[in-house]
């Protein structure tokens, strides 16, 4: 963490203060402000101010805090009407409608870098008071322009695991070659799209329908499993597929109970 988080209050409004803890971090706090003022809009948390001479940044609050406290808060009694299968596909569509803001935002197209596991690719979203979610930590979001021939490498260190996409493990892993930043082929914004069906499978969880939700999804999530980056939807054919699958499921619930 390059940041200290604390709960403020502004103007009588609860907020977030985000102030850097290291100086070590300051390109990134700064690239992070510079993507928050960018991005503004709807899908990104709200930035209320910013102190570059005290390296603060000060955004809205919300009190359900990241995307990781999903299940906790819909066990809460006052919530538990809302853990339907509907509100969690709800939130993974709005999880896809972010990725497709980013990669084709006022700022470029833009990949989100900090996502090497589950967990911190979850703590990137913040969940709303009327649950929908918001982007909020924009620290690592270079920018890809295949046009230019320019793509991207998260980080100088290497990667592992099944979350990361393919692309982004070592590739000669096995031989014998040590790992080397300068060796490593740069990757794109399809990275992004490899990790939809383990967020989306987390998001729907265990709740009643969330099976018949994944089923309807296989498809799109087979397409973004593809081991060719090339291969793989955009982000807007899987929100298309997202919407498209909500609205049948919908009408396939109301037909089986006009037949009741």
């Amino acid at each position: 963490m390059f940041s200290q988080v604390y709960l403020a209050e502004w103007r009588g409004h609860k907020v977030a203060l985000s102030e850097l803890a290291s100086l070590e971090y300051r390109e990134d706090f700064l690239h992070g402000l510079s993507m928050l003022q960018a991005l503004q809009g709807s899908l990104v948390v709200q930035l209320v101010g910013f102190c570059l001479e005290e390296d603060t940044i000060v955004s809205q609050h919300h009190p359900h805090g990241s995307l990781l406290n999903l299940k906790g808060v819909l066990a809460q009694q006052k919530y538990q009407h809302l853990n339907t299968w509907h509100i969690r596909l709800r939130l993974a569509t709005d999880y896809i409608s972010i990725l497709h803001y980013l990669h084709n935002s006022p700022a470029g197209r833009r990949v989100m870098c900090d996502s090497n596991s589950l967990e911190k690719t979850l703590s990137q979203f913040l969940l709303t008071n009327d649950f929908h979610l918001v982007v909020n930590d924009l620290d690592a979001l270079p920018e890809v322009n295949p046009s230019r021939g320019a793509l991207v490498k998260c980080g100088s260190r290497e990667l592992t695991g099944q979350f990361v996409a393919p692309e982004q493990l070592w590739p000669f892993r096995g031989s014998g070659q040590p790992f080397s930043d300068d060796l490593m082929p740069p990757y794109d914004e399809k990275t992004d799209i490899w990790k939809i069906p383990d967020i989306t499978q987390f998001i729907m969880g265990s709740t009643q329908g969330g099976d018949l939700v994944q089923f309807h999804l296989f498809q799109i999530h087979k397409e973004c499993k593809n081991l060719d980056p090339k291969l793989r939807p955009s982000a807007l054919n899987v929100l298309k597929a997202y919407t498209s699958v909500y609205s049948a499921i919908v009408r396939e619930n109301s037909g089986y109970r006009d037949m009741l």
